[in-house]
């Protein structure tokens, strides 16, 4: 995640050099606090909780705990892991629905945190756990609040009440008074409200929402933040929970370039919990928050869980099931490639996907390069593929690939690489489906997998190998040249040229062999 990107980047660095002691001293626990206490502000997390946490930090990392560890190194990440859950907000906090009738949801926040777009993500969200949310346009300040309501509404499959045009028509408290009693009447079973925002705090803006949250009595009331106001984050937060008070909070923009200070701070200032983060532009990027994930995030632990959880809602069981026995069975086609190309869009962003993987941090620099429309290239060849193409890739000869590349607006060489990247997965996947562990090319054997036994007959090391290139080769593909002969060809395949050279036929056959053609 971007936003802790400078954070865990300086985290890294002080564990790394703290991993390289055997024991640790009271000199070498103060001066990573220290580190941590440095990084911390330079993410722009409030002092207090600041000063707070590595106080408790230091007071384990020079107890008992520590001192009797096999690995006190790793000890003190895990004491620094345990206390950023803590800032966090502890253990994650659910979205509480009423027990009867209609949950009522009022987001609040500054204008410009993304109030509106996070309804849209939000109803999005409720849908797919089965509710059937009701968008309320009662922003009725800001220009073309209605109407963004309204489109993101659309986006998201969800229904909305906009009675007023807003752009400063309309009473706000009626219109969310209403808005509950009209989803009640058509069976929603939750209500979400969008309130106007401000650039600043105000009182008019404090009174105005306080007069929403009387008259709807909503069971939340969701402060919306942007991750990337740092500092400012706090100020805000205690300012609205004086003048209305909120239940949780969301963390908006989360994939910003910005320093992360609102997320460490917020939990712990107003003693609310984080219960959503925005993680994205797109509706579907939108995740419950759990304090002890971001925390592994933020150390570069990754986040295996809700990789997995992505996973589960993107990929069909049934599905999957089928595939393992077309990998089983050898008959895994293209067009299994293209479907399972397709799931894994499905689960969002490769890009982040990817930075959930543990260490995936130390990999900065990859990971920003990877060219995520990479997929829509190779969606492009197969799609360009015929039927029987795609379900036998041995028909892809040079016309072939030439007409594919041409449909395709790619190379015969993009071509060539795409079908030489599927044939040495379906093997991969073959291997693996059997209870064998794949060789990847230029990894050697994956430890634990079963040793490559020698074969019988073979070469023993040190060996004499032919000076002569394409006899080398010859020899490397297992082709055992004949004794030669006065009259002979040089790799013993028929009668040689002069001075004891291959003949026309010979080279035809050996490159017949090295190409592996019949």
């Amino acid at each position: 995640m971007a936003t802790f990107g400078n954070l865990s980047d300086r985290l890294a660095d002080t564990f790394k050099n703290l991993r390289k002691k055997g024991t640790l001293s009271a000199s070498d626990v103060d001066g990573t606090v220290r580190e941590i206490r440095r990084a911390l502000i330079q993410a722009d997390v409030a002092f207090d909780v600041v000063k707070e946490f590595t106080g408790r930090v230091r007071e384990r990392a020079l107890g008992d705990e520590v001192n009797k560890a096999l690995n006190p190194a790793q000890q003190v990440v895990q004491i620094v892991n345990d206390e950023l859950v803590q800032i966090l907000g502890g253990e994650q906090r659910r979205l509480e629905f009423a027990k009867t009738g209609t949950t009522i949801i009022m987001l609040a926040g500054l204008q410009g945190a993304g109030k509106t777009t996070l309804a849209g993500k939000l109803s999005k969200w409720l849908i797919k756990e089965g509710h059937t949310p009701l968008l309320v346009a009662a922003d009725l300040q800001r220009p073309n609040a209605v109407t963004q309501l309204g489109v993101v509404a659309e986006q998201a499959g969800a229904a909305i009440y906009a009675p007023e045009p807003g752009n400063g028509v309309g009473d706000p408290v009626k219109v969310a008074k209403d808005g509950v009693a009209y989803a009640e009447r058509n069976q929603h079973d939750v209500v979400i409200v969008d309130t106007a925002g401000r650039l600043g705090i105000d009182e008019e803006m404090m009174k105005q929402a306080s007069k929403i949250r009387a008259a709807i009595n909503p069971h939340e009331v969701l402060f919306v933040i942007d991750a990337m106001i740092g500092q400012d984050a706090v100020n805000t937060a205690k300012a609205f929970q004086e003048g209305v008070d909120f239940t949780g909070v969301v963390l908006s923009k989360l994939d910003g370039d910005a320093r992360g200070g609102a997320a460490l701070s917020v939990a712990s200032v107003t003693g609310r919990p984080i219960i959503f983060a925005s993680t994205g532009e797109n509706l579907d990027d939108f995740e419950p928050f759990y304090p002890d994930r971001m925390a592994s995030r933020i150390l570069d632990l990754g986040d295996i869980l809700t990789l997995i959880e992505q996973a589960q809602s993107a990929f069909d069981e049934e599905e999957a099931m089928k595939l393992a026995e077309k990998f089983a069975t050898d008959t895994f086609t293209l067009d299994d490639f293209l479907k399972q190309m397709q799931q894994l869009r499905n689960m969002g962003s490769i890009k982040k996907m990817m930075g959930m993987l543990p260490g995936m941090g130390q990999m900065k620099e990859q990971l920003d390069n990877f060219d995520e429309s990479e997929l829509n290239r190779t969606e492009a060849i197969i799609q360009s593929m015929t039927r029987a193409e795609r379900q036998n890739s041995k028909l892809l000869n040079g016309s072939r690939r030439l007409r594919i590349a041409r449909g395709s607006g790619s190379t015969v060489t993009e071509v060539n690489q795409l079908v030489n990247r599927f044939e040495q997965a379906a093997k991969m996947m073959k291997t693996m489906a059997k209870g064998g562990m794949p060789q990847i090319p230029g990894m050697g054997p994956i430890p634990g997998g079963r040793p490559k036994m020698p074969k019988k007959n073979a070469k023993k090391k040190g060996g004499s190998r032919s000076g002569n290139p394409a006899k080398r080769a010859a020899e490397a593909k297992g082709i055992t040249a004949a004794p030669a002969a006065p009259t002979g060809g040089g790799f013993g395949l028929g009668k040689g040229g002069a001075k004891g050279q291959p003949s026309e036929d010979d080279m035809a056959t050996i490159q017949r062999m090295l190409g592996g053609q019949s």
